[in-house]
């Protein structure tokens, strides 16, 4: 296929991967707001992320391995479907418990969405060539995730408009999506009739990836991190994973091939991806929060602010999917990737409440342009090592494990928030001689603008040192993925497409 012809297919798609993103990250700015008027915490406000994140993950595997035996046309403007729909529900919802429960159906059509986006490029492109189509996918998540907290801030600030169109605002957007890929998007069926799919493998790795993530919720706070509920949650996490494992080694179709990761590159990858999704996940969505309740900005804003790192993304997705299309070579981006997310997310750590903007714009820039180098390119590395008729599941082992990252992060990252900002605010009530009654902490998410004054600096003194912590905890993940990346070994991307 001819350029031309690739872009006429992907236009489509790429619509489609937009609406998700965006409608994705439209509400990060309004978060704060949504979880006060709704009465919710700081619990809330990161189960309202990790919910998506959560469904998208365990989901993931699962669309990929039926993208292996059904036709992706179908399945991709189904996952549309299912994200619109839920998106619309979540704008309905009066209390935080609706709202986490759509946003959890939310994330489903979001699996669908990633996953397939890969499997059908990967599909119809040559490993060679699809290093500059997977810079346009990054692309695409850079103006997304730019565009989305700004429009949201401007949406919450908007009288008359408010945050629950933050959920609405993608309906068009799919619409056009839908009716774009009837049109343009054609790719032959690849049914097998003959073989199932692993419902109980996919249900073993739902269940035990939720069981985790509800203990490092409330781990800390409900309970003691050393605690019964402790044992019995990672024991039976544990112990799910254990039996998901066996399971999948005696399934005719596994929903998740243990074969792959005993290809190093694979494995590596998938590993690699896992430290990623934290480093990723993590920091974009504490960011925001650091603006609104650090520095007391407005939603709008707080999108402003969070620019020069989607443009380290744009940028270094871009340029890197250009010159791996003309080198073949991938590891050198992984590499230097990794080395500039490690140090974005150790130099974010020394943030405060009160330091220079312009510092915190370098810091960003380094983290987005280092994430850019590594997301799209890990799926690359991992594509480029199967045949087609692994390529849904290969594709989607990846993103499974960077969603599961994402996902455990936030939801390990927002426990340590609440802990460190709870102490915090108790050393500068203290500290301050302010009686700690009324004082907001770490448990519910404080209205900056009917605080006292000095109280008003405890709180965003308070948060400015705890999303600073958040990130530091994060930078050794990100060492990690480095080190990992730099033990692949690198294969030179073929010029031939998977089908021929």
């Amino acid at each position: 296929m001819s350029h031309r012809q690739v872009m006429k297919v992907l236009s489509g798609l790429l619509l489609g991967m937009f609406v998700a993103i965006l409608s994705s990250t439209v509400v990060s700015t309004a978060l704060p707001r949504i979880v006060a008027d709704l009465g919710g915490g700081q619990s809330a406000y990161t189960w309202v992320v990790t919910a998506s994140l959560l469904s998208m993950t365990a989901s993931t595997p699962l669309w990929g391995k039926l993208a292996d035996l059904a036709g992706k046309k179908v399945l991709v403007q189904s996952a549309i479907v299912i994200f619109v729909l839920a998106s619309a529900g979540a704008g309905l919802a009066q209390s935080t418990g609706v709202l986490i429960a759509f946003r959890a159906v939310q994330g489903i059509g979001v699996g669908g969405l990633v996953a397939l986006a890969q499997v059908i490029l990967a599909s119809i492109v040559p490993p060679r060539e699809r290093g500059r189509y997977s810079g346009y996918f990054g692309a695409t998540f850079a103006v997304a995730t730019v565009g989305g907290p700004l429009l949201g801030g401007v949406i919450t600030d908007t009288p008359g408009l408010g945050w629950r169109w933050c959920f609405y605002v993608g309906v068009p957007f799919a619409v056009i999506a839908l009716a774009v890929l009837q049109r343009t998007l054609r790719l032959p069926a690849a049914r097998r009739p003959d073989v199932r799919v692993d419902w109980l493998g996919a249900l073993l790795v739902a269940a035990s990836v939720c069981l985790l993530l509800v203990w490092v919720t409330l781990a800390g706070d409900s309970y003691a991190w050393a605690s019964w509920q402790t044992a019995a949650m990672v024991g039976g996490s544990v112990l799910l994973g254990l039996l998901f494992v066996r399971v999948e080694a005696r399934a005719a179709d596994p929903v998740m091939p243990l074969w792959l990761f005993r290809n190093r590159t694979i494995a590596l990858s998938a590993l690699a991806s896992l430290f990623v999704g934290v480093a990723m996940f993590g920091s974009t969505v504490f960011l925001s929060q650091y603006f609104q309740l650090a520095r007391g900005e407005s939603p709008t804003t707080a999108g402003v602010m969070t620019i020069p790192m989607i443009a380290g993304l744009f940028a270094s997705s871009t340029v890197s999917g250009l010159v791996i299309t003309r080198t073949g070579r991938w590891k050198a981006w992984l590499v230097a990737g990794g080395t500039l997310v490690t140090a974005g997310l150790g130099l974010l750590g020394t943030m405060r409440y009160d330091t220079a903007y312009w510092q915190l714009a370098v810091y960003m820039g380094l983290l987005g342009t280092g994430i850019g180098m590594m997301m799209q390119n890990l799926v690359l590395a991992t594509q480029n090592q199967v045949s087609a008729e692994q390529l849904g599941a290969a594709s989607s082992s990846v993103t499974f494990f960077r969603s599961l990252g994402g996902a455990v992060g936030v939801s390990a990252l927002g426990a340590a928030l609440s802990g460190r900002v709870s102490h915090y605010v108790e050393e500068g009530m203290a500290a301050a001689g302010i009686p700690q009654s009324g004082a907001a902490g770490g448990g519910a998410i404080p209205d900056l603008g009917s605080l006292p004054g000095p109280v008003r600096q405890v709180i965003e003194s308070s948060y400015g040192h705890g999303i600073a912590d958040v990130h530091l905890y994060a930078a050794p993940l990100a060492l990690v993925a480095l080190l990992l990346v730099l033990a692949v070994r690198e294969v030179p991307l073929g010029r031939r497409a998977v089908g021929e």
